[in-house]
């Protein structure tokens, strides 16, 4: 009788302790879907922010035209003069090389027309106006010509070289022409630059500080700005040193036959004259 009592009980535990699992696990799965739910509803939010995050990146208030339109007269006139220096700098690149490609095909037909001449003046008069060779064959001339009076107590061979030597340094004082330009731009244009960033830092910091707001957005924009001003001053310098330079190679070249004429020439006058 005892026996059959504590196998109704144990089996009365069994079921108790079935009961209690089964609604235990319905209530945690229901414990779940709310938690998920609450989760779904918390990260959908995200995507319309992440959103309006990239359309107020794409539209940026600060640049030039900012920098234009909010600056001072005398960052403008930094600006206007970093503008001109530029221009200058890429006009006299321009012209230079255009005055140099011409002394070379000038050197060319020198050496193709006056040497195949009779005479210098014949030579000089077979050679283009304005050529610097016929500079040279003319100063050669008239140096001749001019050997007279207290002149004449020179040597003639003294002479010649004294006006063929003139007519080089002419020539090279020419060729040299907006040089320092270049040398002047390249030098200073980056301190300019420097001037007009430190002048903007210093209204932008101004302003910032008699507004009270001195947040990262509020600062960064007016400070960025203000360094574009070294950008441009090394945006004018750098092409201007590396024009004057190149410049300078292809004056020398241009010299070296130049220099070579005039010893050539001061020889043929020479011997023309002692002939005669």
């Amino acid at each position: 009788m005892q026996l059959k009592l504590m196998r109704l009980i144990a089996s009365a535990a069994c079921m108790a302790a079935l009961v209690l699992t089964t609604a235990s696990g319905v209530a945690h799965s229901q414990e779940q879907a709310p938690a998920v739910a609450s989760a779904s509803e918390t990260v959908s939010p995200v995507v319309p922010t992440a959103s309006k995050a990239t359309t107020a990146t794409a539209e940026n208030p600060y640049g030039l035209e900012s920098l234009w339109k909010t600056s001072d007269s005398v960052a403008k006139a930094v600006l206007l003069l970093l503008v001109i220096m530029s221009a200058g700098s890429w006009y006299i690149l321009v012209v230079k090389f255009l005055e140099q490609s011409k002394m070379v095909r000038q050197a060319k037909a020198a050496s193709k027309d006056f040497w195949s001449a009779g005479t210098v003046e014949q030579g000089a008069a077979a050679l283009e106006t304005g050529s610097p060779y016929r500079f040279m064959a003319d100063s050669a001339g008239r140096a001749v010509a001019k050997h007279e009076g207290l002149r004449g107590h020179v040597d003639l061979n003294d002479w010649i070289a004294t006006g063929i030597h003139r007519a080089v340094d002419r020539i090279q004082s020419k060729t040299q022409g907006g040089l320092a330009f270049l040398a002047t731009v390249g030098s200073v244009s980056p301190f300019v630059g420097l001037f007009g960033t430190v002048w903007g830092i210093y209204h932008a910091l101004t302003a910032i500080g008699i507004s009270g707001q001195a947040s990262i957005d509020k600062v960064a924009g007016p400070v960025g700005e203000a360094l574009i001003m070294t950008a441009i001053g090394l945006a004018v310098a750098v092409p201007a040193v590396l024009s004057y330079n190149w410049l300078v190679r292809r004056n020398k070249a241009v010299m070296d036959d130049v220099r070579a004429f005039s010893s050539e020439l001061h020889a043929v006058v020479l011997g023309s004259i002692n002939k005669t």
